[in-house]
């Protein structure tokens, strides 16, 4: 959820409300000329990915010399207020990108196309599950992201502890971080923020738990292992190795690590490409499975897909762009750019080797014990839930189990309304 970039669900802007009240209109973002020249819009939310999407786009025209691609960026705290917006008022992009927590409001609401012509097992088969509804496909897998720690080398060094690597359980994580901390410099050893898929949904499957059924109709909260996933992130605050909530509110948790201030920092794949392309720590930091806890290492897996806006005037050729921009041509500029790790199967390779100075075969070992990102029919209806209740236990304003308690029954409330 690229990231992604992909980050916590709570920022998620599309309320069920406003979607279930999607406009039918037709789009007005498509030109089309008196001599059959067209122009689609292809709306993504991450900007270090344009230039990847760029070569795509010129990739389809070359063999559809009459279609333009015009790329539209909108980062990712807003984009799908944006989206919401421009569906709602028939302004969409022809094609566009999706995630799984909004997914199948989109889709149920009709304002996805198809994607019959998508060969499935091309890709696989969980992210083909995300983007079904009812049977059909209407999204095509473009990419798909695990987690893992990276961490800056220099600190590591200067303090003398080892760098985190297989096998590395909870204990050894948290030790490390205690130890890479040094108030006198307002350095920390991890910055524990109040990520969902970078940090506590990953460490509630680390602990056995899990934050929603596999149906998407029960809450997970109210489990000692999701209280136990939770208390690893809000015990490394409390303990001083991590910034506080109020200073990860003031300043972007990831600025810390960034800046040299933090030493360690658990982020997607999507991350690889950016800190590849930051002077100030590209070539001092690397990347490591992350930390065990009582049940694995488990990482959550999620991957954006590529959509047809079911309105475009220029359908088939949306579709048609949308099915092209995440296969195997498409997968292989991605990978050899080393911008995301692409949906298509076998193509994955050459993401790895595309940054040979970090062990990015860290993030494609991850899919073996990866766990799904959780969703339901309405994420966005109890991830505010979520965000609202848990920014309350990371500033210490209730106690983690309080809270968890609290979260499970809310979210089990808004779960079961979407049974009614």
């Amino acid at each position: 959820m690229p990231r992604t970039t992909h980050r916590a669900l709570g920022a998620l802007a599309a309320s069920a409300a406003a979607v279930l009240a999607l406009s039918a209109c037709s789009s007005s973002a498509t030109g089309e000329s008196s001599d059959g020249d067209i122009t689609l819009s292809y709306a993504i939310w991450d900007e270090n990915q344009k230039p990847a999407m760029e070569d795509i786009a010129a990739a389809y025209t070359e063999e559809h010399p009459n279609v333009t691609i015009e790329i539209q960026v909108t980062p990712y705290k807003e984009y799908f207020t944006k989206l919401q917006t421009a569906v709602t008022g028939g302004s969409a992009a022809d094609v566009f990108w999706m995630n799984g927590p909004n997914f199948q409001l989109y889709a149920s609401n009709g304002q996805l196309a198809p994607l019959d012509g998508v060969e499935t097992s091309d890709y696989p088969q969980g992210l083909v599950d995300l983007y079904t509804y009812d049977g059909t496909l209407y999204g095509a897998p473009k990419d798909f992201d695990t987690v893992a720690l990276w961490y800056n080398k220099a600190l590591f060094d200067a303090a003398g502890v080892a760098y985190p690597s297989a096998g590395w359980t909870w204990d050894d994580f948290t030790a490390a971080a205690a130890k890479l901390t040094d108030p006198a410099k307002g350095q920390y050893g991890i910055a524990a923020s109040q990520y969902g898929q970078e940090n506590y949904y990953n460490s509630i499957a680390q602990a056995g738990g899990e934050v929603i059924s596999a149906d998407g109709t029960e809450s997970g909260y109210g489990s000692p292992e999701a209280l136990k996933g939770i208390e690893l992130w809000t015990d490394l605050i409390a303990d001083g190795s991590s910034p506080t909530a109020q200073q990860m509110t003031d300043t972007n948790p990831e600025d810390f690590f960034l800046s040299g201030k933090v030493a360690m920092f658990q982020n997607g794949s999507w991350a690889a490409i950016a800190y590849a392309d930051n002077a100030d720590i590209g070539g001092t930091v690397d990347v490591a499975p992350l930390p065990a806890g009582p049940e694995g290492n488990q990482s959550v897996i999620h991957g954006v897909g590529n959509v047809a806006n079911a309105k475009s005037p220029h359908l088939d050729v949306a579709t048609d762009f949308a099915a092209f921009a995440s296969g195997e041509q498409a997968a292989k500029i991605q990978a050899e750019t080393g911008t995301v790790i692409p949906a298509f199967n076998g193509t994955q390779q050459a993401w790895v080797d595309a940054l040979p100075q970090y062990d990015l075969q860290v993030y494609i070992d991850a899919l073996d014990t990866a766990v799904p990102y959780p969703v339901s029919k309405n994420t966005s209806a109890w991830t505010s839930i979520e965000s609202e209740v848990l920014s309350q236990v990371w500033s210490g304003a209730v106690s983690p189990a309080d809270g968890l308690k609290d979260l499970a029954a809310q979210m089990q409330t808004a779960l079961d309304a979407e049974q009614e």
